[in-house]
């Protein structure tokens, strides 16, 4: 009675844990792959002679294509506003393999194809991607010279993975 009771106990912390953390993995492919961003750039004033400037773009990559969870394709721009302001803006083509804890991140290194290329490379975290598919603006600290971003990447903070980057292209 004694081992039954031991068994059945650790069957069911061992179930659980299991359950949790296939419930973690899954989670962003049951709800958030169907949801798609559709966030645009503010609206500026054109009678007032407000202009935004297009500094440079880019296109997402799928660095290894025999991973195919980890992908990421479609375009990114490098916008500076009128207020001075520098916002990273993933166009309406943007669409990455769902995963948990993906970052955006500016970089200041060009062809980043691997994680030690992406760890080697100074950077900011722009935050959590908010959708898998669509576009999305993300403001970049007044910190980060806009001269100094020559990438834009999408990382897996949980677990340090690549997801795709995009080097950019000056206008």
């Amino acid at each position: 009675m004694k081992k039954f009771l031991l068994g059945l106990f650790s069957g069911g912390i061992l179930g659980t844990a299991l359950g949790f953390a296939i419930g973690i993995f899954i989670y962003p492919f049951i709800f958030l792959a169907g949801i798609e961003a559709q966030e645009t750039l503010s609206e500026i004033n054109t009678t007032s002679g407000e202009t935004r400037t297009l500094l440079a773009s880019g296109e997402f990559q799928h660095v290894n294509p025999n991973d195919r969870v980890h992908w990421g394709r479609g375009t990114v721009s490098l916008y500076q506003e009128p207020d001075g302001k520098i916002v990273v803006f993933l166009e309406d083509t943007f669409e990455v393999g769902p995963g948990p804890a993906y970052r955006v991140y500016v970089k200041d290194a060009a062809g980043i194809t691997s994680k030690n290329d992406f760890q080697q490379s100074e950077g900011e975290n722009l935050g959590t991607l908010r959708a898998f598919k669509g576009s999305q603006v993300y403001e970049v600290p007044d910190t980060v010279s806009a001269d100094s971003i020559k990438s834009v990447v999408i990382w897996c903070e949980q677990f340090s993975v690549l997801i795709s980057p995009a080097t950019l292209n000056p206008s």
